[in-house]
């Protein structure tokens, strides 16, 4: 049977309507999107949204609740009858339609865009929008543009409100990049619009509107703190105390990893985070869960977690395989310490998802004798890593080796 066009489904279906606004109100808005306003039972919005639309809206107004599912379950209720759900700009960007998407096919949904605020900011700063980095920090940790923050770089950010911008401008000065040039674009598109440029290192701003992105033309001090895009970032970029994997081995256990978009991570013994850092720089898709026995080490992988930008790395403070229960299934593992200790390896083996990947790495005897008893009975690969820095002896310079590390990689069949 033939699937049927979204043209040719029927308008009764499509009874959930999606339609953003701009701070223009009414006067931003198509003849189409001023008359299903007018015409729907119930409008669904925020108060900003509601105070917009007021002179157009003739049926019930509905504001989100709080905690915001119980808004979604009042919109899923009227399943089939006409709705009206008002948003900022492109519903689908950064908006509400993702969450409702997720509940409602969009077979039954009609759609009315407005341009976002990223658009317009990109229009007022003359910016091509495929060429920025574009980034929601509603709500969200400022932490989250530390890996953005590359020599020449442009970034737009939304931010959650007035003191956004003073937030993101400390963060800029904290982290090498005073310098940048940052401008603040307040309520476009609307009548108190106002678009504002200075250096970080110069911003004091006052009065600003609370519906504000910046855009952010990213300028590095000599000793800027720049996240690098490969993978083996500098043992130095880690606050630690000694129980870190080593960048050079660090890289070919992510390489062995083989990340994947969208995967989670066991990181068991996790000693700095570093592994699970990492995993989660390479996309925004990447979770991670740090194991970790120690409660200092804990405490500084919470730390390094921020200062790179990764803040949603989950951190277990406890001893694997009893820390291991109740997590969620993992597309992947590394065991860096901790591996020899009694059920830690059979555990990980057993709740690792099938197709899943396990690398574990072993500078100990005891360790590696079991990585061998493994790659024995199980296959996989195995190899040894022998790393040699150059350092001084005496008055001249030789090879100092570093402890060889055996790897075990496997992929569960």
């Amino acid at each position: 049977m033939r699937a049927l066009p979204m043209s040719d489904t029927p308008f009764m279906q499509r009874w959930l309507t999606l339609i953003g606004i701009g701070e223009d109100g009414p006067a931003g808005l198509g003849d189409e999107a001023k008359r299903l306003i007018a015409s729907a039972p119930v409008v669904f919005g925020g108060a900003r949204h509601i105070e917009l639309m007021q002179p157009l809206i003739e049926g019930q107004q509905q504001l989100w609740s709080s905690p915001f599912e119980k808004s979604i379950a009042a919109v899923l209720a009227r399943r089939g009858m006409p709705t009206v759900v008002l948003a900022s700009g492109d519903p689908f960007f950064y908006g509400v339609g993702a969450t409702l998407s997720r509940h409602v096919p969009i077979s039954e949904m009609a759609v009315i865009p407005a341009p976002s605020s990223f658009s317009l900011a990109a229009s007022r700063l003359g910016w091509p929008l495929q060429e920025v980095t574009v980034l929601s920090l509603h709500g969200r940790p400022l932490d989250l543009i530390r890996p953005h923050l590359h020599p020449g770089r442009k970034i737009l950010a939304l931010t959650s409100d007035g003191q956004g911008p003073t937030e993101l401008a400390q963060l800029l000065r904290d982290a090498g990049f005073g310098q940048s040039t940052l401008t603040i674009l307040e309520a476009l598109g609307g009548a108190k619009e106002r678009v504002s440029t200075q250096q970080a290192v110069d911003l004091a701003p006052t009065g600003i509107n609370d519906l504000n992105l910046c855009g952010i033309e990213v300028v590095a001090a000599q000793d800027a703190r720049i996240l690098p895009l490969s993978a083996g970032l500098d043992d130095s970029l880690f606050e630690h105390d000694g129980q870190i994997t080593k960048r050079e081995i660090r890289a070919l256990t992510l390489s062995a990893l083989a990340l994947r978009r969208g995967e989670l991570l066991w990181d068991i013994g996790a000693g700095s985070g570093s592994i699970g850092i990492e995993w989660m720089l390479a996309d925004p898709s990447m979770r991670a869960i740090a194991i970790e026995a120690s409660g200092e080490r804990a405490a500084r992988i919470r730390r390094n977690a921020a200062s790179f930008g990764v803040p949603g790395l989950t951190i277990i403070e406890g001893t694997a395989p009893q820390a291991l229960d109740g997590l969620p299934t993992p597309d992947a593992i590394f065991i860096g310490g901790g591996g020899s200790d009694a059920g830690v390896l059979e555990a990980a083996i057993d709740r690792l998802k099938q197709g899943g990947r396990l690398v574990a790495n072993a500078v100990t005897t005891e360790m590696e004798a079991l990585l061998l008893a493994e790659h024995a009975r199980r296959g996989g690969s195995l190899i040894r890593i022998d790393i040699a820095r150059a350092a001084p002896i005496g008055g001249m310079t030789g090879w100092r080796p570093a402890m060889p590390v055996t790897q075990w990689s496997w992929v569960k069949p």
